[in-house]
């Protein structure tokens, strides 16, 4: 009997089921780690989904307009290509439909656990696994995946007199669909990602919108168009054809990065396009002055719409160049003192990004939480170890994230390296775990952030949900996907501390031991 064998039947006589990876969240990290576990001969694992199917943010957010802004060839796995998306850029209901076909096709089903959050998770060093809670059940894992990703946490604005305001309320990621907003008084706060979708879909059915813009964005047009009968039988025949065309949209923006993270000053050509995007649909020189923003492009996300700024022109819309700050009965006042009356109010106020809250749920080895650990900041090593947090690992973590190309690229690299750590624990043997050392993570953050200083996203002039509460950018990276595909390829045991234990205790003294690596 394998010493892996002996844990499991340790645990069952325990009355709690062990897996030996355990991953959390079911979008496109979570279903990606799954199609890769399965691919490395592991079978042994379940992902752990607080709702009720698949598809993290693309099932969350279903606010009318939603979509991607990223093209749909290149927002999508290598591993499970799609000939048959319908419009270049794709929305939201079949980028979900996309997400359900990956978990029928790499038979996910049996892994799946739905209706299953993780409402705690503890390291215990003993017997170095990890110990889980979830509102189905409790389980433990000798490695945990969280791919619970950046966005699924939606964040409100602390408004006094909310909770007074008799209309309705609701943020776009948990959008009301039993509520109808046709004829109604509509003030959208925010002019993120999602207002600039939200804006045009509601600005016909809505008696009067009422835009509260804290920041303008930069928008560029979105170009996107429906994909033929003809391309997508091509793309079926010959699926070499739908490759080429995911890697000339990859490759363009691999060349557009270095605009971004070195040479922000190349970006004014840019600018100066958007802001002809924007005197095209904008006459009105007094609004055309309160959308222009006053930094560089590119510092906040830049947006893409064909019909935002169109939608703003109409005469049933108005732009408050200002935050909301008190909501007195159904009356929202902004911080320039503007009144208006409104019978809902929609928030497209983002998510906690910097400020994970699964975060606070996650106990290392030490007792702290790794909310705790990052009070100053999150950082890992490669994106994906936090020290004292052994085989604990995230998908999306800190410095993963991009400006101007696709995530399922960083995914697919984080996964890359999932595989090979697991790799590395096999070749090990026995009960092991690795942790993080301090002086690799804080290594690996001192070059990411030393790099930071020259992009735009840290010269530009903005303030962005790319930043944390300390001014540091802990959320993209500084480089191609190329680079990062590169430093994730394999695991470098010397970065980490191989713990290890034994089957039994025999006195009370033999517990957890650390062995360097290599010894």
């Amino acid at each position: 009997m394998t010493g892996q064998d002996r844990e499991h039947d340790e645990h069952a006589s325990e009355g709690v089921r062990h897996v030996r990876v355990a991953v959390v969240g079911s979008g496109f990290a979570g279903l990606g780690a799954a199609v890769r576990l399965r691919r490395e001969g592991i079978t042994d694992f379940v992902v752990l989904e607080r709702a009720g199917s698949v598809g993290g943010t693309w099932r969350d957010n279903s606010y009318p307009g939603c979509a991607c802004d990223v093209p749909s060839h290149l927002y999508s796995f290598s591993f499970a290509p799609n000939p048959d998306w319908p419009r270049t850029f794709s929305g939201q209901e079949h980028i979900r439909a996309y997400l359900e076909h990956v978990a029928d096709v790499f038979r996910l089903r049996p892994h799946l656990r739905f209706n299953s959050e993780v409402k705690r998770m503890a390291w215990d060093g003993e017997r170095l696994r990890w110990e889980i809670e979830t509102t189905s059940g409790n389980l433990t894992a000798d490695v945990v995946v969280s791919a619970t990703g950046p966005l699924s946490e939606p964040r409100m604005p602390d408004i006094p007199g909310l909770d007074t305001f008799p209309g309705a309320v609701f943020h776009s990621a948990r959008w009301d669909h039993d509520y109808d907003l046709r004829g109604k008084r509509v003030a959208v706060v925010g002019t993120g990602a999602s207002a600039i979708q939200i804006v045009p879909e509601l600005q016909p059915r809505v008696s009067r919108l009422t835009l509260f813009q804290r920041t303008p964005p930069w928008v560029l047009p979105r170009v996107d168009r429906a994909i033929s009968g003809v391309e997508r039988l091509l793309h079926r025949q010959l699926p070499f054809t739908a490759k080429a065309r995911r890697g000339l949209l990859w490759g363009i923006r691999e060349l557009q990065v270095q605009a971004f993270t070195k040479h922000p000053g190349e970006l004014g050509l840019v600018e100066q396009f958007a802001r002809l995007n924007m005197a095209r649909a904008i006459k009105d020189p007094a609004l055309r002055a309160k959308l222009t923003p006053d930094y560089r492009i590119g510092c906040k996300r830049i947006l893409l719409s064909s019909d935002y700024y169109p939608a703003l022109a109409r005469p049933n819309v108005d732009v408050v160049a200002s935050g909301l700050t008190e909501i007195q009965g159904s009356t929202v006042i902004a911080a320039d003192g503007s009144r208006t009356e409104a019978d809902a109010i929609v928030f497209g106020t983002g998510f906690h990004v910097t400020d994970l809250p699964i975060a606070e749920r996650v106990v290392g080895a030490d007792g702290r939480t790794l909310a705790e650990a990052w009070a100053t900041g999150m950082k890992s090593l490669r994106g994906a170890s936090a020290a004292g947090f052994p085989n604990w690992m995230s998908i999306i973590g800190p410095n993963t994230g991009l400006g101007n190309s696709s995530m399922i690229l960083m995914i697919e690299s984080q996964l890359n390296y999932m595989a090979d750590y697991l790799r590395q624990l096999d070749v090990l043997g026995g009960r092991v775990a690795l942790d993080a050392r301090p002086s690799a993570v804080s290594a690996w953050n001192d070059k990411v952030q030393e790099r930071m200083k020259r992009t735009v996203w840290s010269t530009g002039g903005c303030t962005s949900w790319y930043l944390d509460a300390n001014g540091r950018n802990t959320t993209i990276w500084p480089g191609t996907t190329t680079e990062f595909r590169s430093a994730t390829r394999r695991v470098n045991l010397g970065e980490y501390e191989v713990l290890r234990g034994p089957w039994t205790r025999t006195d009370d003294t033999q517990g957890e031991q650390k062995v360097e690596a290599g010894a």
